[in-house]
């Protein structure tokens, strides 16, 4: 079982795409529980269960699962932790190198073990998601691809796991957030932010869909940080149109989400809600204490963005230009880009 392992292993890193990926680690699975059935309904759900190891540490399970399973290409799960690519490669290294060493077993755990390896799995599944729905590099916004794999395992794990509320919690959030998909890029593939969205485009089934399964969710009392980005999602899905989006109550949703799962990121999007609900002054002052986030490119748009509000046009137009140093996406570069030269025709 060990050489078959180790062999699986070595084809793993061998080959290049998911599809394959996935073939060789079911096959890995099926070593390591010969003749049994598992307690999941997905092959692929199981493969995110098996590799999400409570021997790991929490800061490498994730990212292993989502190169392993999800496919997601190193520099992409860096942006996605906002680390840099080789810190994310030397933690891969050293997970691989401790599975190995230690001999932990990547097998699908029993039923009743499963609930143990949920945070983790949760957050592989929003992360596969996250990078479909924005695309860090390439020539497309969206890869619809992976926001629909996301959300299948999210509807997978919800039937497999209906009284978890985070669970649903999750499951509403991608499904609210999908809703606006086909809005989101232009006739020629541009970027279009929410704001200048056509609503009509918006997907009214996705909507319905992932409120009654916030709704149910909620009914359980046990508020998650899921739960709060699906209930934000959710004011954004009510609003016919953008002067109509309850603003103030997005920002005290936020600030919830601040309490439940403190992070710059979370900070940033805070600030981008207080600002259109009490005034550009107060959000920029809420971006300019933000640490950590130097090297992260919607920092700099955001904080430009609400410079250029303010009529700092210099200033934002600096803004600008460093995020488009360091956005990867061609979409997110064209769109800086026609801001920077906007500004300098000013």
């Amino acid at each position: 079982m060990a050489t078959a392992r180790n062999r699986a292993i070595d084809r793993l890193r061998r080959d290049r795409t998911l599809a394959r990926k996935t073939e060789l680690l079911a096959r890995l699975g099926e070593i390591d529980v010969p003749g049994e059935e598992g307690p999941l309904p997905d092959e692929r759900l199981e493969l995110i269960f098996a590799c999400c190891h409570p021997a790991l540490q929490a800061d490498v399970r994730i990212p292993l699962t989502l190169r392993m399973v999800s496919g997601l290409t190193t520099a992409e799960i860096a942006r996605a932790f906002i680390v840099s690519e080789p810190a994310l490669a030397q933690r891969l290294v050293r997970a691989k190198r401790k599975i190995k060493e230690a001999a932990i077993p990547l097998r699908v755990p029993p039923e009743h073990l499963l609930t143990e390896r949920l945070r983790s799995v949760l957050g592989v599944l929003y992360l596969t998601f996250n990078e479909g729905y924005a695309a860090t590099g390439g020539d497309a916004l969206v890869r619809g691809e992976l926001c629909d794999e996301a959300i299948r395992l999210g509807k997978l794990l919800a039937a497999l796991m209906p009284d978890e509320p985070e669970v649903l919690g999750l499951l509403a959030l991608m499904l609210l957030q999908d809703s606006r998909r086909a809005a989101r890029s232009g006739p020629d593939g541009e970027l279009v932010l929410l704001e200048d969205q056509d609503r009509s485009l918006w997907n009214q089934s996705r909507i319905d869909e992932g409120r009654r399964v916030l709704d149910r969710a909620l009914s359980m009392r046990l508020p998650g940080p899921y739960q709060l980005q699906a209930a934000i999602a959710a004011v954004h899905a009510h609003a016919g149109s953008p002067d109509e989006t309850d603003w103030p109550q997005i920002a005290g949703l936020y600030g919830e989400l601040a309490r439940a799962l403190p992070s710059p990121v979370v900070e940033l999007n805070r600030a981008v809600a207080v600002a259109l609900a009490f005034g550009p002054e107060d959000g920029l002052a809420i971006v300019e204490r933000i640490q950590g986030l130097e090297d992260y490119h919607l920092l700099h748009s955001t904080r430009a963005h609400l410079l250029r509000r303010l009529g700092r046009i210099g200033e934002a137009r600096d803004a600008y230009g460093r995020a488009l140093e360091l956005a990867s996406n061609e979409v997110e570069r064209a769109f800086l880009a026609r801001r920077v030269a906007a500004l300098e025709r000013n």
